[in-house]
């Protein structure tokens, strides 16, 4: 009876790994004029691939979607102005809308551009610590750049205001004098 009552948990249990899309691929795969709008932000924020794009694109389409929604509820309703300041709060957070934009209507008027300008990707470049977008993601793979002492990896990482004073290189890193590198190390030991 243990068996078959384990076999039952097993079968009525939820996987967990069952996870939804991160984003949506284009309804009309060879509009030239999409085409190109995706190739120029691929190539001007230094993106892995149009998939990206895609992402980040689905993210904010469901941010002006519930947006939308709390804009045709009345304006003294409590879920409008509750959900309403939660959301303007998130997007303040990260800097994606400045701190005295209080309206919904300005979520409407967000574009992509908004989002990957919060990149630390694109962070590290405008501040100087990359010499290049692309640069500026090699740092990042390559384990050099960290937020308050913390190592982060990942280059569509989105910085919030109030850590973005503290980007800087990791302290193990060797821009940061930590050791040196492989290629370092070996140059180093053929001098000896």
């Amino acid at each position: 009876p243990t068996f078959i009552l384990f076999i039952l948990l097993k079968i009525m249990s939820k996987n967990y790994r069952n996870c939804s899309k991160t984003y949506r691929t284009p309804r009309r795969p060879f509009e030239k004029e999409r085409i190109d709008s995706e190739l120029r932000l691929v190539g001007e924020y230094g993106l892995r691939n149009k998939r990206e794009v895609w992402r980040v694109q689905l993210v904010l389409s469901k941010i002006r979607a519930s947006a939308r929604i709390l804009l045709t509820l009345p304006d003294n309703d409590p879920r409008r102005i509750s959900q309403g300041e939660s959301l303007l709060r998130r997007l303040k957070k990260f800097g994606i809308i400045k701190p005295d934009e209080n309206t919904l209507d300005r979520i409407l008027t967000l574009k992509i551009q908004d989002f990957l300008e919060r990149r630390i990707q694109t962070i590290i470049f405008k501040l100087g610590l990359a010499k290049s977008i692309h640069h500026a993601r090699v740092l990042i793979l390559q384990r050099h750049v960290s937020i308050q002492n913390k190592l982060v990896d990942v280059p569509s990482y989105l910085v919030r205001l109030k850590s973005q004073e503290n980007i800087s290189y990791f302290h193990q890193s060797p821009y940061c004098g930590g050791d040196p590198g492989r290629v370092r190390r070996k140059t180093l030991k053929k001098k000896i």
